[in-house]
């Protein structure tokens, strides 16, 4: 296992980079979508959560794709400041919003994929992670609820307002939108959207020796703003991965939203994807509670026996980068770096200490 970190678009520079080595870490998952974008209620200081009905900001521009050579540039400069470039997070809404609303331009938002990903296999970027969401993330509050009175997020219950027009995955793509609200799809349209965006991007994937990695919808509920998920519950996941049969149809498996689900055993369920080798990469973050109502805690805090899953992850012979989710904000002058620096340090010791264990990881 390697120990990465996740950074926001905004924290692509020499000063974070040299934290993330500095706190030991050897790989990078990172994020060119800028979640922030001219969003009052979306401060870049943490996580993006935005209000708990207001999107968290504008996307970019959707004639502007990320290059071959935007992306080796920036592979390179972590590269010379002693990082690997794992992964790329979540597309911009702006380049794919008629895939997941299956609108009038969902050929050209294909056509838009399949260049990023062609350009990715170029520059030499082997993870595309992606959360195939209408509405996205949305609900989330922020407040002192962590150990100490450290500042985490959480949800208080359930988010049913209807996502407005000129929204999609909790994001402005169209900000003249006529008035009115997105219609409500149902569970098997959207399962039919995924099926037929696999069936297109997979062989484009394979070829360019990139790996599509799903993320599990956040907050983990049939509804959010009245548009159905996805992966809402742990066995869901097994059918995303039977759709295409495929290395490159694989997982980014975020341990948190998996905890919040409300029904099966996370244990089990890590269990059964690591041994099926579909897990791209890790998000790693405890939580007490279930969805509508839980709590994000430090890692060493929560419902979650963060060892249990790191060995069972370790004894399956997973050997991809574990990335902190998110972390609690710490009182300091640094909240962000304090409670990614714990977290961080918790991770290198378990792994550590599983490296030195006397049961092998597996071949």
């Amino acid at each position: 296992m390697k120990l990465g970190i996740g950074l926001y678009r905004h924290m692509l520079t020499p000063d974070y980079f040299a934290f993330a080595r500095q706190a030991g870490c050897t790989h990078a998952v990172i994020h060119l979508v800028d979640y922030f974008n001219n969003g009052a209620a979306n401060p870049r200081n943490n996580q993006p959560t935005g209000g708990r009905n207001q999107p968290w900001g504008y996307a970019g521009d959707p004639n502007q794709l990320w290059t071959v050579a935007q992306l080796q540039a920036i592979r390179k400069e972590m590269e010379a400041a002693g990082l690997t470039l794992a992964a790329i997070e979540n597309l911009d809404p702006a380049h794919w919003h008629d895939i997941l609303l299956d609108g009038p331009q969902r050929a050209a938002h294909i056509e838009n994929v399949k260049t990023i990903v062609r350009n990715m296999g170029e520059a030499g970027i082997p993870v595309l992670g992606y959360n195939f969401s209408v509405a996205g993330v949305a609900g989330r509050v922020s407040g002192p609820y962590g150990r100490g009175g450290a500042v985490t997020v959480g949800m208080d219950g359930a988010v049913d307002d209807p996502l407005p027009n000129g929204v999609v995955w909790n994001m402005i793509v169209d900000g003249n939108a006529a008035q009115g609200t997105v219609p409500s799809a149902t569970h098997d349209q959207l399962w039919d959207r995924l099926q037929r965006f696999l069936a297109e991007l997979v062989p484009v994937a394979e070829k360019a020796g990139v790996r599509l990695a799903a993320h599990p919808d956040d907050p983990p509920m049939p509804f959010v703003r009245q548009q159905p998920r996805l992966v809402y519950q742990p066995w869901m996941y097994q059918r995303l991965i039977d759709l295409a049969p495929s290395p490159s149809n694989a997982l980014e498996l975020c341990v948190g939203t998996m905890a919040e689900m409300t029904e099966g055993d996370i244990y089990e369920a890590i269990d059964s994807y690591s041994r099926q080798q579909r897990i791209a990469y890790v998000h790693l973050r405890n939580i007490t509670g279930k969805v509508p109502h839980y709590r994000e805690t430090f890692i060493d805090d929560g419902d979650v026996d963060m060892l249990r899953i790191l060995n069972i992850l370790y004894r399956n012979g997973f050997d991809g980068v574990i990335i902190p989710d998110h972390a609690p904000q710490m009182s300091c002058s640094a909240p962000w770096h304090a409670g990614m620096a714990h977290t961080l340090g918790f991770m290198a010791a378990a792994i550590a200490a599983l490296r030195k264990s006397m049961v092998p990881a597996a071949p």
